[in-house]
């Protein structure tokens, strides 16, 4: 093993080692009773599979069946999850061919950030995950379960729905992707029209043709933002099957892995006699492989925060210093859009998943010593899934790129660090993702432009108040504020004047996720403004320094000034209605900061470590 790597992890065994061992113990506590159905009372029972055939009956009345939970983000307004709709079907047939019963025990909500970017309802996305993580628990709260299916695929479902099911611990669970839609437009063309736009070059009737032409049809988006970066990370801490991330929907082999979850699911209850809890497969190096993973491709920033949540939930405590850490020690292995202008169907044809766990792991950086829904460590995540003759088999992957514009070779890697860094310093601590940033732009020292809505910068960069090098501060976006909405209407106009030869950067206690391109931005700051932090202090036309080279965000502003100024108190009216923002004021006031998981699921616990 990389020293770095084994490092990392032994901080974070011991940071945890309290924490751990709780959770641990309310798992085990949570097992006692099994099957679990066996406690239910009659008419609870009853009530149970009411609505099931008489084979499915006779089956459940047998506390020696496994009965597997449904639970789905499946609508048809997502292309991603569209089409999750047959995936019950299929499922239920393979368990009844396992000796069991599937019942889909519920569904969750599932947005679309694609759809919300720059919209009022984008502000209820964040906390749309802490929301299926709570609706995956309303679905398991009956107790009728002994393993779980979870289908979702986008930005917060996954990390929402493996929230929820880490409470149920206990129960073996297995997700179930449904694969990235075909290739489209280009990316490299998709952001050119995007840019033209911006400048007044091309009209929204060319813009529509455009984003058309990208989204086109079922399954993920193609770039590799968030959607994409949960597929790497369920894979890489052992929730997927082999291969199973990216294969397309609507395919015989996406339908033969969705059975074949399935009947993995059955065989890893305990009726199944191979018992593989979840509480067991998601622990402190299952965490650092997925973060591991994540950072070698360049994926989502989201994943600073949902990792840290989804740790937290299985009672791992990890941070910022964690992420920025591995960074340096993981090479950039792959170029991905927004990080290079492939998409992740080229990824996949290139070598995939198979071929990136075998380089990380021939480089001693991942744990192979770990417990997956497979059960056999990661070697058998080299190998990738074929049907022959309609039976689905693994295969070795290959053991060198087949395309080196997409995928490095170990010996010659696109970057010698993972594209993550920790930021800090006198505005408080962000994250930066450099991997699509050129080396001449990941300096930048300018005069702070200060907004407080991301829609005030298109008007000034019309009006050519921004032809010139400056850091846009765009403050009162954290989770307290107003949900910290992504802020991807920026990104076009920032990218212009990066191209018009000014320097520029962005300093945000937002987020921009997954899509984090070219424009070197400071993220997730935190404290964040509304919370008494110093981006609240930041005046127009103060001098920002933002070095990506040595992690420095600072103002540069005398410490006595700095600390004398009053923080400037923004009008938060406008965030607090429409929309169905109202009726997620409570979790605004209650969400953790950026580094802590922007959560509100973890007051029990911070409850109980308070009385320890």
């Amino acid at each position: 093993m990389n020293s770095s790597i084994e490092s990392v992890t032994a901080r974070i065994i011991e940071r945890s080692r309290d924490s751990r061992s709780a959770y641990l113990a309310r798992m085990e506590q949570a097992r006692s009773q099994r099957p679990h159905r066996s406690v239910l009372s009659c008419g609870n029972l009853a009530h149970g599979f009411a609505a099931c055939g008489e084979q499915d009956k006779s089956e459940l009345k047998l506390m020696n069946k496994a009965n597997i939970a449904i639970v789905s983000a499946y609508n048809d307004m997502l292309s991603a999850h569209q089409p999750l709709e047959q995936f019950p079907a299929l499922i239920k047939d393979a368990v009844r061919g396992m000796g069991s019963v599937a019942q889909f025990a519920g569904g969750v909500p599932a947005m679309c950030d694609g759809v919300t970017q720059g919209q009022d309802g984008m502000e209820l996305s964040l906390f749309s995950r802490d929301t299926i993580a709570m609706s995956t628990a309303v679905a398991l709260s009956h107790n009728m379960f002994d393993g779980v299916l979870c289908l979702g695929v986008c930005d917060k479902i996954v990390p929402g729905l493996l929230l929820g099911a880490l409470s149920f611990g206990h129960l073996p669970t297995v997700f179930v992707p449904a694969g990235p839609m075909t290739s489209g437009l280009s990316n490299p063309e998709k952001a050119r029209i995007r840019q033209l736009y911006a400048e007044g070059k091309a009209d929204r009737a060319a813009l529509l043709e455009c984003e058309s032409q990208s989204y086109h049809g079922p399954g993920t988006c193609t770039f590799y933002g968030t959607a994409n970066s949960n597929q790497l990370l369920m894979e890489s801490m052992g929730l997927h099957l082999p291969g199973a991330s990216f294969v397309n929907p609507n395919t015989p082999l996406r339908d033969a892995l969705t059975k074949a979850a399935a009947e993995q699911v059955c065989r890893i209850t305990e009726q199944g006699g191979d018992y593989r809890p979840l509480a067991q497969v998601i622990d402190e190096k299952a965490i650092v492989n997925g973060i591991v993973a994540l950072l070698a491709t360049g994926g989502s920033t989201n994943h600073t925060m949902h990792l840290v949540a989804i740790a937290r939930a299985a009672g791992v405590m990890i941070n910022w210093d964690d992420f920025s850490d591995l960074s340096a020690a993981v090479p950039s292995l792959t170029k991905i859009y927004p990080n290079g202008t492939a998409d992740i169907n080229h990824f996949h044809a290139a070598g995939g998943m198979a071929l990136l766990f075998r380089q990380l792991l021939d480089l001693g950086l991942l744990h192979e010593d770990v417990l997956t829904v497979t059960g056999r460590g990661l070697q058998q995540y080299t190998e990738e899934p074929f049907l022959d003759e309609d039976k689905l088999t693994w295969r070795p992957g290959p053991d060198t790129s087949l395309d080196r514009e997409v995928i490095a070779d170990i010996e010659a890697p696109f970057a010698a660090d993972g594209g993550v860094k920790l930021m800090s310093g006198n505005l408080g601590r962000g994250v930066i993702k450099t991997s699509a940033v050129k080396p001449q732009h990941r300096v930048v020292e300018a005069p702070a432009v200060i907004l407080h809505d991301q829609n005030e910068l298109e008007p000034m960069f019309q009006r050519g108040e921004l032809d010139r090098d400056c850091v846009v501060v765009v403050r009162f976006q954290g989770p307290r504020a107003n949900g910290m909405p992504e802020l991807h209407k920026l990104t076009p106009f920032l990218g212009v004047l990066q191209d018009r030869g000014y320097q520029v950067a962005l300093v945000t206690d937002g987020r921009m996720s997954g899509a984090s391109g070219k424009v070197p931005a400071a993220i997730h700051v935190t404290p964040e403004a509304c919370q008494g932090g110093a981006l609240a202090r930041v005046r127009e036309g103060d001098l920002v320094r933002l070095d990506s080279l040595t992690g420095e965000l600072s103002l540069l502003v005398e410490a006595d000034e700095l600390e004398a100024r009053e923080p400037v108190q923004a009008d938060l009216s406008a965030n607090q209605y429409g929309m169905g923002r109202e009726l997620f004021a409570g979790m605004r006031r209650q969400a953790t900061g950026a580094e802590q998981g922007a959560s509100v699921l973890f007051q029990a616990e911070a409850a109980l470590e308070g009385v320890q």
